[in-house]
């Protein structure tokens, strides 16, 4: 897929600092990339089914929101942010980002967000499974696949350097040096 800019995906359990991570990456790349929160973007659109209460979440209209991104996606220019990545075909990525945070600090970091203990445990044993990970690992080419630390802000600087740095390198493929 030609396009002027890359769509990265950055994924990870919640509380891994995926937002963080796109807000501070679409301010400073070298290619104009407009940051999605997925989960914020179903919620105004209403692309949704259904809140479930217990998990105080939304169920996704999978369908729908991809309907709802495909248009901007074929534009290129975007990081999509959310904290799962199968439901985006494999064609739409030209990185995907797969933060990772150490158990302990991820469960201070729900505690902090206010989620309930149900939610908290599930979230934290996904991260010691490395759901999301294996869930990019099975969904996308290896090769576009990576798994960065997220446990401070040394690690936020050094991830988004070093995304930088794959961005710097794909214009130089895909654009040229201009």
């Amino acid at each position: 897929m030609s396009r002027p800019s890359p769509v990265i995906v950055i994924t990870g359990t919640p509380g891994t600092g995926k937002s963080t991570h796109a807000q501070i990456l679409a301010n400073e790349s070298p290619l104009p990339l407009e940051h999605i929160n997925v989960g914020e973007w179903v919620k105004e659109r209403g692309l949704y089914e259904n809140f479930d209460h217990e998990w105080q979440s939304y169920t996704v209209d999978e369908d729908r929101l991809i309907d709802e991104l495909e248009p901007v996606i074929s534009n290129g220019g975007v990081i999509l942010d959310w904290h799962t990545c199968e439901a985006f075909p494999e064609r739409w990525a030209d990185l995907v980002v797969v933060l990772r945070c150490d158990h302990t600090r991820l469960w201070e970091r729900l505690e902090k967000r206010g989620y309930p203990l149900k939610k908290i445990q599930e979230n934290n044993e996904a991260e010691i499974m490395q759901v999301v990970l294996d869930e990019a690992r099975s969904s996308y080419p290896r090769e576009i696949v990576i798994e960065l630390s997220s446990e401070d802000t040394t690690d936020l600087e050094s991830n988004v350097a070093r995304i930088i740095e794959w961005i710097k390198m794909w214009k130089k493929e895909h654009v040229g040096e201009s």
